[in-house]
């Protein structure tokens, strides 16, 4: 046996999918094995091995035991001369198995490899080569001047930008992305050092191959799409957190003492700056156009005041209290901007439609309240809808100015997204147009390129693969799906890197799946995984979800003394509403009791009632909570909420 594939998997059954058929046909030219370790998914990973894949070796753990422990697992068992180590949100192409180990064979100075790595948009990923992260190299990252100057052989040793992408070279850290190793090596050095669960294991065993007298390369002859990490937030605090801190445990095992407490400041210093720098980032941005669009109400509504004052009130001996501007007018631009925030108007991209209902919502707001104030207090109607008039051609004024300078976030995302071409044959271009059909995207627009002459004239064909760069032009497209059925990898990944400056985006139809792969999200008919459709996590959710919170507590609080008692605990219930009203809490989200604290699932508020319990009479297993877990979180609609409080009303006192 010359190589073994070992795959190691939690909850990415769709990016495994794709990863199991590009290794298929990569392993045609190579005597090979491929294992995989399924670490405790719930989303039907390990049925879909067994049913698509029969020939994979397959370890189902029954908790997720990391990384490093899951890959061991494997090696232990596996025969090959070398061992490759292979994310699941990969694809390789089909030459790849033959040409890194014939490398390998002819450079027996080799002890790993690395190969030239591009994300799902045909971007090149710096990390396909890293230096040793010393603490030197680690102040550089951390404090930004690698990125300042990523070409510096001083300041650029953590990806050693200096170095040419296209050729190859020896290196000090490969990727755990793909990772090839002498097997003789791996009997010398040892295994994955399982202090680690996640994160800095590559690091560590690429440093000990160095150690025990071989050279790990970087060889860009061959190429491979990794999605990233799809299912870790790499720019969250809790990642950062994470992969930092392997970085200390790395360093107290390699570097001396002084140095290894040196590094241990660096990254906690690191993380409380990120972590920092993270959150104000992420205050600036929310708050700057809702304070921009005041600013200019308010100057709107100065000027429509003073006119409406010089030519009406103070010919008749009359003018508008100082109050007026300092606290009346800001009123009325804080309902209207409301009214903009729950009609969806700050969800991003910025959309001016929404920013118009938004506005229309909050003039009628005020129009309600107008009538229900003192008369001494009821300022003049007209200076009110002038001025949000104002508001209307002014935020879309705004708006479509930022669009045309081409600011992000105020492009036309969603008219683009929803124009696709997909590259393939007629017949299977047909089942993939269908798939998006099927789903709840509904493109606007949908053209099927094909790859023969032959079939050019077929119906909805617009055009020929070769011409692919001018059908993105001429037809605006934003999303370009390929077909791996008929294209290969190695074509794939030449044509992302072709287009990858046109602002396209684009995803892969594995053959005979339901899943559309893309860097940003898997949509497929039967899993309901559409992370960018209707999911928990979106702005609008999240605030629908709040302000249902809201009304149901307050909605209780005022029926309390009739409703309190078809409730079991009803102290604990009253705290409830307090703390769903402050915050603390959410009417429904998961539940983790006996859960493990480690599938990845965007953050809610701890929960009075969950997903299960709309399963009154069912005694649900622990797999199955999960599973609904993932479903909720994925296909989030307040229905579901209304549902489960209906039917689990007298539990709201749980504590």
């Amino acid at each position: 046996m010359k190589l073994s594939v070992i795959i190691v998997n939690y909850n990415v059954k769709h990016f495994l999918e794709q990863c199991l058929n590009s290794v298929r046909i990569a392993e045609k030219h190579l005597s090979t094995e491929v294992w995989v370790v399924d670490n405790n998914s719930v989303d039907q990973s390990v049925e879909m091995v067994k049913e698509k894949f029969p020939e994979v070796h397959l370890i189902a753990n029954k908790d997720n035991r990391g990384f490093s422990v899951a890959n061991n697992q494997a090696i232990k068992q596996s025969k090959g001369e070398y061992v490759l180590l292979l994310n699941p949100d990969t694809l390789v192409e089909e030459f790849t198995f033959k040409k890194v180990v014939d490398f390998m064979d002819a450079h027996k100075d080799a002890g790993g490899l690395g190969v030239k790595m591009v994300d799902g948009n045909g971007n090149f990923l710096p990390e396909s080569k890293r230096g040793l992260p010393t603490p030197a190299v680690a102040f550089y990252k951390i404090f930004g001047l690698s990125s300042i100057f990523p070409k510096s052989k001083i300041f650029g040793r953590y990806h050693l930008g200096f170095l040419d992408k296209e050729e190859t070279h020896s290196i000090d850290i490969l990727s755990g992305a793909f990772m090839l190793m002498r097997r003789e090596t791996l009997d010398k050095v040892g295994l994955l050092d399982e202090t680690f669960f996640m994160y800095g294991e590559d690091i560590d065993l690429s440093y000990r191959i160095i150690k025990g007298g071989y050279k790990n390369y970087y060889f860009p002859e061959t190429r491979i799409i990794h999605y990233k990490g799809e299912s870790t937030k790499k720019s969250s605090t809790n990642y950062v957190y994470t992969f930092y801190n392997a970085m200390v445990i790395f360093a107290k095992k390699h570097f001396s003492l002084k140095y290894a407490r040196l590094f241990s400041l660096l990254i906690h210093l690191a993380i409380y700056l990120r972590a920092s720098l993270s959150l104000i980032k992420r205050f600036l941005s929310s708050i700057f156009l809702p304070i921009l669009d005041a600013g200019i109400l308010y100057v709107g509504f100065y000027f429509i005041k003073s006119y409406w004052e010089q030519t009406w009130l103070i010919p008749n001996g009359g003018s508008y209290p100082l109050l007026y501007l300092l606290y009346i007018v800001p009123a009325y631009i804080a309902v209207l901007l409301l009214g903009v925030l729950l009609g969806g108007g700050y969800d991003k991209p910025y959309q001016i439609s929404k920013m118009i209902k938004g506005l229309f919502l909050g003039i009628i707001s005020i129009l309600v309240m107008y009538a229900l104030l003192p008369e001494n207090y009821r300022y003049s109607r007209a200076i009110i809808i002038a001025g949000t008039f104002w508001g209307f051609i002014s935020l879309s004024g705004l708006r479509f100015m930022m669009q045309i300078l081409g600011v992000k976030d105020f492009g036309h995302g969603k008219l683009k997204k929803n124009r696709v071409v997909i590259v393939g044959s007629p017949d299977e271009a047909q089942r993939v147009a269908e798939l998006y059909r099927s789903t709840e995207q509904k493109p606007g627009f949908i053209g099927l390129v094909t790859t023969s002459e032959t079939h050019k004239q077929n119906k909805g064909i617009i055009g020929m693969a070769y011409q692919l760069s001018d059908i993105i032009r001429v037809y605006s497209i934003g999303e370009v799906v390929f077909c791996a059925k008929d294209l290969s990898a190695h074509s794939i990944i030449d044509q992302m890197i072709q287009f990858q400056n046109k602002g396209v985006g684009y995803k892969i139809a594995p053959e005979e799946s339901s899943a559309i792969i893309g860097s940003h999200n898997i949509s497929t008919t039967t899993d309901l995984f559409m992370l960018e459709v209707d999911s928990i996590h979106q702005a609008e959710n999240k605030r629908n979800k709040r302000l249902l919170d809201l009304f149901i507590s307050l909605l209780l609080l005022l029926t309390l003394p009739l409703n309190v008692w078809f409730v079991e605990n009803k102290a604990s219930y009253l705290a409830n509403i307090f703390s769903v009203i402050f915050s603390r809490k959410t009417w429904v989200a998961y539940d983790l009791r006996e859960q493990n604290n480690t599938l990845e699932l965007p953050n809610l508020k701890k929960g009075v009632l969950f997903p299960s319990d709309a399963f009154i009479k069912e005694k649900l297993s622990k797999d199955t909570r999960s599973r609904l877990n993932l479903l909720y979180s994925r296909d989030y609609k307040i229905v579901n909420d209304l549902e489960i409080l209906w039917r689990r009303f007298s539990q709201l006192g749980r504590k």
